[in-house]
């Protein structure tokens, strides 16, 4: 038995804040005072708050200490692991108050969240399947197998309420029903951990932190329709849960839980892992398993749909990671345990990957009904800076903005949808004044026209028009008329298109026309950018204020200032590139952009 165990944030996040040399330095230490027998050093999933990575908590008193980095390791070790004294200055600080933290528990961004599809992130080792078993892992595959007929499961699922957490939020039971309703032997249950939106970083983070968790569900969702075969499509842009899905895969197999003849009960069923090439339009179900077949990933019409007619023909269902994440508690808990979260049309809670002008980005799991005002506020910390908070992006490219005037809606698929957006998988990008929503329709849209199949016309083309609308709009060439003939293709586009993708594209343009309509007009009409953002309706101005000390004209990288020294110096128009490297440059801010 250890004494200490000292557990470490071996999420994405902080990986890339080399939390890796952390983990590497703690061993280093811990062996050279002679500790081995003592602590005990553990690689975790995400810990939620990606904000303040490396995390490193140690155990048993819980504390959490953040911004780890290898030249603290010594000190921790002596002080607290060795002493038994808190290490104060590594503790995390409020964001507000800057009052130290102990516990993780104790922050804000925790205390108002409910931990279910992310509950063993953060607090398991997920390469040791031994630890997921120690928090009931498994357990709800058993009780299935050998109390509960496939109907019975079946059941259960529908009368929790639970819907897809990928986006469009189809009701999980239901979708099983169908495909276990469907004639023949051989059936596909699918996951979809390709999770392309940007900004998103929801079902990595489950991958990462519990893989067994979906790799049991999968497992139930194949008894509950009759299916021995399951499909993870998961984006090769993640080595680390690759890496762990892979590794629990092959210690579930070992241990008899996938495979033939599971537990000795009869029931066989195992998994394959398919690595996609980073394509958004594989998030659609149809292109998603067109491309585990082998071929190029484009969707395909429905009827028939999936659970009729799926992967290699062959009745299917898909759902995402975090939908399946909940399936094992539902199980264990009941129904009625998992209703007793959320609002009347969405049951449970959601996961959304909060980032953008926020403080505190990371991962945050609230019940259904949620106000946005508690998750920006709350929860993310409020928008740094002492800057307002515009809007909020939820979604993707698929999505909508969700403005100021809405700040107080309770978040769940319903209500987002009446004002413009959707839940999507759960990307939730916080945007401030300073950002032209102009300008992030364009980034959307832009990523849209991209990664277009190219399959339908509506999409290909219409897109790819909308996307020059919104650039005449800021580059100050567009008229009136042109916002009315692009809000008409964006209809077009979304009544005409094939799949998901296209049908939702113009979401974030209409949403922006909705609610910043005013940003629009002043583009076109007054050939402004409000918010300083569209480089050709940007001016940088020398004032009075200007010195002479030719420290812009020096750094302009087109010598497009000139001047005499100790008076005032002019910018060219003509040549200048709108850089802003002149007014960053500026001590005495002798020059504004206009």
């Amino acid at each position: 038995m250890f004494r200490s165990h000292v557990l470490i944030c071996g999420g994405t996040g902080c990986h890339s804040n080399k939390s890796d040399t952390v983990k590497a330095e703690f061993l280093k230490q811990i062996k050279a005072k002679g500790l081995e027998n003592d602590v005990q050093v553990v690689t975790t999933g995400c810990f939620g708050l990606c904000a303040v990575g490396p995390i490193v908590i140690v155990y048993p008193e819980g504390t959490f200490y953040s911004r780890m980095t290898v030249e603290d390791v010594a000190e921790i070790v002596e002080e607290h692991l060795i002493k038994g004294r808190i290490v104060e200055r590594k503790l995390h600080k409020d964001e507000k108050t800057e009052v130290a933290t102990k516990s993780l528990s104790d922050t804000n961004f925790i205390k108002k969240q409910t931990r279910v599809a992310l509950r063993n992130c953060g607090v398991i080792n997920p390469e040791n399947i031994d630890e997921y078993i120690g928090t009931d892992g498994y357990q709800a595959l058993i009780k299935c197998i050998t109390e509960y007929t496939p109907q019975q499961v079946i059941d259960v699922i529908k009368a929790s309420g639970l819907r897809g957490r990928g986006g469009a939020g189809f009701p999980t039971g239901v979708k099983w029903q169908f495909a276990k309703d469907q004639p023949g032997d051989i059936k596909y249950v699918c996951c979809n951990a390709d999770e392309g939106d940007p900004g998103a970083f929801m079902d990595r983070s489950v991958l990462e932190g519990d893989p067994h968790a979906l790799l049991e569900a999968m497992a139930i969702a194949g008894y509950a329709i009759g299916s021995n075969h399951g499909y993870i499509y998961v984006r090769a842009e993640y080595p680390i849960a690759v890496q762990r899905l892979n590794i629990a895969a092959r210690q579930a197999k070992e241990y008899g839980l996938l495979g033939k003849n599971v537990l000795g009960t009869g029931f066989d069923f195992d998994i394959d892992i398919r690595l996609g090439s980073g394509a958004f339009v594989c998030g659609e179900e149809t292109a998603l398993m067109t491309s585990i077949e082998g071929n190029r990933g484009e969707p395909r019409p429905r009827p028939p749909f999936p659970a009729v007619k799926g992967l290699f023909g062959k009745p299917s269902i898909l759902n995402n990671v975090e939908t399946y994440a909940n399936v094992a508690q539902i199980i264990l808990k009941g129904p009625e345990w998992f209703k007793s979260m959320g609002t009347e049309k969405s049951k449970g809670t959601k996961v959304f990957a909060l980032g953008g002008k926020i403080t505190n980005t990371g991962l945050v799991e609230i019940p259904m009904g949620t106000p946005l005002r508690t998750v920006i506020d709350d929860i993310g910390g409020g928008v740094p800076n002492g800057k307002k908070f515009k809007a909020a992006q939820t979604g993707g490219p698929s999505g909508g903005c969700i403005p100021a005037e809405h700040f107080d809606i309770p978040i769940d698929y319903d209500n987002l949808i009446s004002i413009g957006s959707m839940m999507g998988s759960g990307g939730m990008i916080v945007m401030d004044e300073d950002n032209c929503m102009v300008d992030i329709a364009k980034f959307f849209l832009k990523f849209t026209v991209d990664e277009s199949c190219g399959k339908c016309t509506p999409c290909r083309i219409g897109n790819r028009r909308l996307l020059e609308y919104l650039d005449k709009i800021t580059s100050g060439r567009a008229t009136l008329q042109d916002l009315d003939d692009m809000e008409k293709l964006c209809y077009y586009i979304k009544e005409n298109s094939l799949c998901g993708l296209g049908q939702t594209a113009p979401n974030p343009v209409l949403s922006t026309l909705r609610y910043f309509r005013d940003e629009y007009i002043a583009h076109v009409v007054d050939k402004k950018c409000p918010a300083g953002v569209c480089k050709s309706l940007t001016q940088y101005v020398i004032t009075d204020k200007c010195i002479g000390c030719s420290a812009c004209s020096r750094k302009c990288p087109v010598n497009a200032i000139s001047g005499v020294i100790k008076e005032k110096f002019t910018i060219d128009e003509s040549k200048c590139i709108k850089c802003g490297v002149c007014a960053s440059t500026c001590k005495f801010g002798a020059i504004i952009k206009k």
